[in-house]
C-alpha cells in the first residue's frame, strides 16, 4: 500500500543509488544520534531509543547494503529478473533508512512547544492554526492501520505543507512527491515497550520533543 494523503524535507539518504553508480557505490551506514538514548525521556525511554536505533534502525541500513550488492550482481549479469525481484527489498529497507534518519534530527531534548518563523506562518496559512495541525497530524497517525509514519510534508509544486500517512516504511518523497519535514514513527517498536498498545498516548507524549529548529531548517531549504 503506498502513502495516502490526508490534508492540504528533504531526504539526508538516498534510497536507492543512480544505477550507473552501484559499481563504486559507498555503503550505507548508521548515523549517530545528536543526543544520548537517555535524553527523551520521561516521553521516549532509553530502552526504546536503543533498541529502534541500534537494532532496528541498523537492520533496514544492513539490508538495504545486501540488497544493493545483488542489485548490483544482478545489474552486471543483466539479470531484470532479479533486478525487478529486489525493488521491494530496496524499497522497504531504503525506506526505512531515509525514515528514521529523518526522524532522529526531528526529535531532540530540548523540543517541543510551538515553531516559530516562517514555518509558523505556513502552518496557520495551511491549517487555521497550529492547534489545528497538530489534532490532524496526531489523527492521521493514530489512525495508520498496522506499521506507517505520520508526516508533514512540502508540496512544492503547490507552495503548501500537506499532512500525509504511508505505510510500513514507504519513504515519503519517493511515493508521493512530498518533501519531509517533520515525520513520526507510529511502527510499535517505536513505542510499545513504554506505551504498550496506546499508540495515543505515545503521539500525545511525542510532541514534546519535536525539534521545531530542525523541521523549520527544513522548510526553509525545500523552500529554496
Amino acid at each position: 500500500m503506498l502513502c495516502r494523503f490526508a490534508a492540504a524535507g528533504r531526504s539526508s539518504a538516498k534510497l536507492v543509488a543512480p544505477l550507473g553508480c552501484l559499481v563504486s557505490r559507498q555503503k550505507h551506514t548508521l548515523p549517530d544520534l545528536p543526543y544520548d538514548y537517555a535524553a527523551l525521556e520521561p516521553h521516549i525511554n532509553a530502552e526504546i531509543m536503543q533498541l529502534h536505533h541500534s537494532k532496528h534502525h541498523a537492520t533496514y541500513v544492513n539490508n538495504l547494503n545486501v540488497a544493493e550488492e545483488k542489485y548490483k550482481e544482478a545489474l552486471a549479469k543483466g539479470d531484470v529478473t532479479t533486478q525487478v525481484s529486489l525493488q521491494p527489498a530496496l524499497k522497504f529497507n531504503g525506506g526505512g533508512h531515509i525514515n528514521h534518519t529523518i526522524f532522529w534530527t526531528n526529535l531532540s531534548p530540548n523540543g517541543g512547544g510551538e515553531p516559530k518563523g516562517e514555518l509558523m506562518e505556513a502552518i496557520k496559512r495551511d491549517f487555521g492554526s497550529f492547534a489545528n495541525f497538530k489534532e490532524k497530524l496526531t489523527a492521521v497517525s493514530v489512525g495508520v492501520q498496522g506499521s506507517g509514519w505520520g508526516w508533514l510534508g512540502y508540496n512544492k509544486e503547490q507552495g503548501r505543507l500537506q499532512i500525509a500517512a504511508c505505510a510500513n516504511q514507504d519513504p515519503l518523497q519517493g511515493t508521493t512527491g512530498l518533501i519531509p519535514l517533520l515525520g513520526i514513527d507510529v511502527w510499535e517498536h517505536a513505542y510499545y515497550l513504554q506505551y504498550k498498545n496506546v499508540r495515543p498516548d505515545y503521539l500525545k507524549a511525542i510532541w514534546n520533543v519535536i525539534n521545531w529548529e530542525n523541521v523549520s531548517s527544513r522548510y526553509a531549504t525545500c523552500k529554496k
